[in-house]
């Protein structure tokens, strides 16, 4: 019972430090920031929101705090250590790598960088600078890099699950330029969590001792121990104009899950053999670099699928609660006829809409290209396309800006004009859909 006290007492501690962190608060108003950006481009582009930027921001906190609880479970009975200094020190490199890209914040980088950092601080063993550096020098040089490197394997396979359950509803539609010229659909999968963890930190004045023997970092258990949060942020950013998003989720969450195993693997090898270290640092940064490459280059290898044809219009998007969602019209799936009107165009669709008041019945072809038919009462108000967002035609006045985002970009306009602005259409419409 007292141990129980003891560690509910430790856990209480923690969880004040974690309210009282800055760094916590800052990465739910960067999310928040990212999340209401995200609703600007669908209102410029659709006139429309798909979600609330304060529902996306709840559901992100959540998914990061299930998380999070799970990771610190498993790091605390692994007993990784990780010193104050150096969660500042992971903390400023995140900061200096956000500045260029919004994709690098995240613990893998920070901590790739800490890990090649200590092993060449290793081969300097009498250099040591005065005042707080020399502090901060000594502990990277001590910490221990193998249990750094396991906890970010651990966050990369949470990141993994949250992917798969998580990332289709992030999922925001967008038109973009192709390297042709030629506008079309896509989404951007740029999901954040924000992670609470509960890192165990040794102390000689606690005066208890860890009740088990830790795998890594054996000798805390020796003596006093405390409990730390350590704030962090994961997430990923994939831009497809090549996948639906489930499709997307679930391939991205495979090589997540495939990262995780191999660095969680070379990090408890180096744990015994030192000299690992440094590979493992160099796995959790080029490996990462690696997934992002192989997106890339599988969307430039593949057609976009979010283009009309002959057989009808292609729907890139569904409102929530829409009564295109509610008779099960889904993303990818192809409109045909209209009230037995056939559609090819967003002005077919509109008046074969208009020719019955009261009622639709919609022709669509599934995924699998099966033909399937769908109808509804219709009501005064309600989405003058029952809640369907289209891919492009060549009526775009504006697209998305799909450079790689760094701190600076977040605080700028996410579109531009399109190329195809003003040919053929009316000049006060602001979107395609």
């Amino acid at each position: 019972m007292d141990v129980a006290l003891e560690f509910g007492y430790r856990v209480a501690w923690a969880l004040l430090q974690l309210l009282l962190s800055p760094f916590y608060w800052l990465s739910v108003v960067f999310i928040a920031i990212h999340y209401r950006r995200q609703m600007l481009l669908e209102r410029r582009l659709f006139s429309v929101k798909m979600n609330s930027w304060i529902g996306q921001t709840w559901r992100a906190w959540l998914g990061g705090l299930l998380a999070g609880i799970c990771v610190s479970a498993a790091s605390i009975g692994l007993g990784i250590t990780i010193p104050q200094s150096i969660v500042f020190l992971l903390w400023g490199i995140s900061i200096v790598l956000l500045l260029f890209r919004v994709r690098m914040l995240c613990l893998a980088y920070a901590a790739g960088i800490a890990a090649l950092g200590q092993t060449i601080l290793r081969f300097m063993p009498d250099w040591t600078p005065d005042g707080w550096v020399g502090t901060l020098t000594t502990d990277l040089r001590e910490m221990n890099a193998a249990g750094l490197l396991v906890l970010v394997a651990l966050l990369h396979a949470a990141e993994a699950w949250l992917v798969r359950k998580q990332a289709p509803l992030f999922a925001s539609p967008l038109f973009m330029e192709s390297k042709r010229g030629r506008v079309v659909g896509a989404y951007q999968m740029q999901t954040l969590w924000p992670i609470p963890l509960f890192l165990l930190f040794p102390t000689v004045t606690a005066g208890e001792t860890l009740p088990w023997t830790p795998l890594l970092s054996g000798d805390i258990w020796q003596q006093g121990w405390m409990l730390m949060a350590f704030p962090v942020m994961i997430g990923f950013s994939e831009l497809t104009y090549t996948y639906l998003p489930q499709e997307k989720a679930a391939v991205t969450s495979s090589r997540l899950f495939m990262y995780a195993a191999a660095l969680l693997t070379i990090s408890l090898l180096a744990n015994w053999w030192t000299p690992l270290v440094a590979v493992a640092g160099i796995v959790a940064i080029g490996m990462h670099e690696w997934l992002i490459w192989q997106s890339k280059f599988e969307e430039s290898g593949r057609s976009p699928i979010l283009t009309h044809d002959r057989n009808g219009l292609r729907v890139q998007a569904v409102l929530p609660g829409s009564p295109a969602e509610e008779i099960g019209i889904q993303v990818g799936e192809l409109i045909s006829k209209v009230n037995g009107i056939p559609v090819r165009t967003k002005e077919e669709l509109h008046q074969a809409l208009r020719s019955s008041a009261a009622f639709c019945k919609l022709e669509v072809y599934n995924n699998s290209g099966d033909l399937k038919f769908v109808q509804r009462a219709v009501y005064a108000g309600e989405h003058h396309q029952l809640g369907v967002l289209l891919a492009p035609d060549d009526d775009v006045n504006y697209v998305a800006i799909t450079k790689p985002a760094s701190l600076l970009h977040l605080l700028s306009v996410p579109w531009k004009r399109s190329g195809h602005a003003g040919i053929g259409i009316n000049k006060d419409k602001e979107s395609s859909a």
